[in-house]
């Protein structure tokens, strides 16, 4: 019973939701209507930033360059108390109406957003992060969406690069595609689940402060969703980023993400109320909490699969599989034919998402959480 309670578990995190959502998508997006586009409210453009002097400067100009009358952009840099030539670079462009909004103390990026949040001159606020190059026409992407009364925010999507020749990372692009067709299967139904933190919007009016330790591409849609609005994905807003250089700091940054998450879904568990909440609340369980108990299935399935192997052809096939599995995660992908060093990346990167949320556990557990980043070598 446990390992196929735990088997289907897995699947229905990975396979399962995202068929019934397929499925909940096609009739309900035949009653929709899109929203008309040509909106152009004003916008604030957040970027958080911490100690990023090596990208910063190519953030400015990559922000300059965005296709929106500059009359209705405001565009605010956030510091959070940087000690190296970053706003020192920022204040170079301050004529070109680039704003610095320094916060000593080292507060964190939730407190910075919390004091430049209210100051906002837009009705709209984008965020965004330093290492994140926006499409020129994303915030007009965007912003359009909000013709619809009851939408909340709106979340667009990262495509993550590669350093070596800026060529598409196989794996990281795989598993952020496959989060984004989650997030506009569950657009067409309601509401998605949470945002980018690299390039999302959503109202001012409908900002709430957060506590410091709130992972705020989570809670910021969350509190929305609480208010009565809805999130949707705009897949035509668009920005690229660099992956991580190394496997091991790609892992601490998703202990650090699954850590804040766990700690948003046990403070937002009223959510999960579906009298009140209706079909979000179901997205919700399905799309993050699901998620957050596959590791510990993972875990049951090895520990049954041993205990069941000499019990018929099925347990030692599903040990085949897991150990092949495992040993593809295990493998280097360098001199592998494309295909198969592509579902070696995938394996890898599956095992380690799962790992960072089993570590995440481990520390929430000790009462562990973050407030502050470092910004990743990339």
């Amino acid at each position: 019973v446990l390992f196929w309670f735990s088997l289907s578990g897995i699947a229905y995190a990975y396979l399962g939701y995202p068929l019934i959502l397929k499925v909940w998508a096609f009739f309900a997006k035949r009653s929709q209507s899109d929203p008309v586009s040509g909106v152009l409210p004003k916008v604030t453009l957040i970027v958080s930033v911490f100690n990023e002097e090596q990208v910063i400067e190519e953030k400015i100009v990559n922000t300059l360059m965005l296709d929106y009358p500059r009359d209705l952009l405001e565009i605010v840099f956030v510091s959070d108390g940087s000690t190296d030539r970053t706003d020192e670079i920022i204040s170079r462009y301050a004529d070109c109406g680039v704003m610095l909004r320094r916060y000593e103390g080292r507060i964190g990026k939730t407190a910075c957003l919390n004091n430049a949040g209210p100051l906002a001159r837009g009705e709209i606020i984008v965020f965004s992060d330093a290492n994140s190059k926006y499409d020129q026409e994303a915030i007009r992407a965007l912003v359009w969406r909000f013709s619809e009364d009851r939408v909340g925010f709106v979340t667009g999507r990262t495509r993550y690069l590669s350093p070596e020749g800026k060529k598409k990372c196989e794996s990281v692009g795989s598993y952020t595609s496959f989060e984004s067709e989650i997030k506009r299967l569950e657009s067409l139904i309601g509401s998605c689940v949470g945002a980018d933190g690299a390039i999302f919007a959503i109202r001012k009016q409908l900002y709430r402060p957060l506590q410091c330790a709130d992972i705020n591409d989570l809670v910021i849609p969350l509190k929305i969703v609480a208010q009565g609005f809805r999130g949707k994905l705009e897949e035509t807003a668009f920005c690229f980023e660099e992956t991580v250089k190394t496997e091991m700091q790609e892992f601490h940054r998703q202990v650090r993400i699954m850590n804040r998450t766990i700690r948003a879904l046990v403070n937002h568990a009223f959510l999960l109320n579906p009298i009140r909440y209706g079909s979000f609340a179901f997205q919700l369980f399905s799309h993050k909490v699901s998620r957050l108990l596959v590791p510990f299935f993972l875990l049951a399935l090895v520990a049954t699969n041993l205990m069941l192997i000499l019990e018929g052809p099925i347990y030692l096939l599903a040990g085949f599989t897991q150990a092949s599995f495992y040993l593809m995660a295990m493998g280097g992908v360098g001199r592998c034919p494309g295909s198969i060093a592509r579902l070696m990346a995938l394996s890898r990167t599956f095992t380690m998402v799962n790992l960072a949320i089993l570590y995440a556990w481990l520390k929430y557990a000790k009462g562990e959480t973050y407030v502050t980043w470092m910004p990743a070598q990339r």
